[in-house]
């Protein structure tokens, strides 16, 4: 690796291919657990995008799509939410809680943004609730009260704005700073090996 060198990883909590990329990218920190990785919100679901999940009816398809490409598997629980059809995404507080767990776990950001995927995505728990925050922090072995108190403090602007600024509009999307350029490792859906030959190509 380049001196200075750290991954951003761009996803949305409430976007299916972030989830189904999750796998990949815990692999990516594993393998190399001294390059830093910066976990940026971005917004999928925001303003006339917050509206009951049935008016987007191409959740299942695309749902099946992501199992068969990354074998991300889709909860029982979450699959009642789906048929239910009233469920509101809303990624504004889904950044906001991304951000509060980071801020109590800043070393844990990859595996904390899986967690709160699988919350709703295997549990169908609401990504607007403080409660499921509690969860979240007991499975990552973070304080829940400093979770809950950081969901006061924190805003979803900062995420947002950075995402901007980085000119990424889909997720999940994986980029490389080297201090000088920030080039694009993923956008979409890769393995962690294709990922691993895209870094390479970076520092070789």
């Amino acid at each position: 690796m380049g001196l200075g060198m750290k991954l951003i990883y761009v996803f949305d909590a409430y976007c299916g291919w972030s989830y189904g990329f999750a796998r990949t990218m815990a692999d990516v920190a594993h393998r190399h657990p001294d390059l830093p990785v910066e976990v940026v919100s971005g917004g999928l679901f925001l303003g006339g995008r917050r509206v009951p999940i049935r008016q987007f009816g191409y959740v299942q398809g695309a749902n099946a799509e992501i199992t068969r490409r990354t074998g991300a598997p889709f909860g029982e629980n979450y699959e009642r939410l789906i048929a239910d059809g009233e469920f509101v995404m809303d990624s504004e507080a889904a950044a906001c809680g991304m951000a509060a767990l980071r801020e109590v776990g800043p070393d844990r950001a990859v595996r904390l943004a899986a967690l709160l995927q699988e919350a709703f995505y295997l549990d169908g728990l609401s990504l607007s609730e403080v409660s499921t925050y509690r969860v979240v922090a007991r499975r990552a072995g973070l304080d829940g009260d400093a979770v809950e108190a950081a969901l006061d403090r924190v805003s979803a602007a900062g995420d947002f704005r950075r995402a901007r600024e980085l000119g990424v509009t889909g997720y999940p999307t994986l980029l490389a700073d080297d201090g000088e350029r920030v080039v694009t490792l993923v956008a979409g859906n890769a393995s962690a090996d294709e990922v691993e030959r895209r870094i390479g190509a970076l520092v070789s």
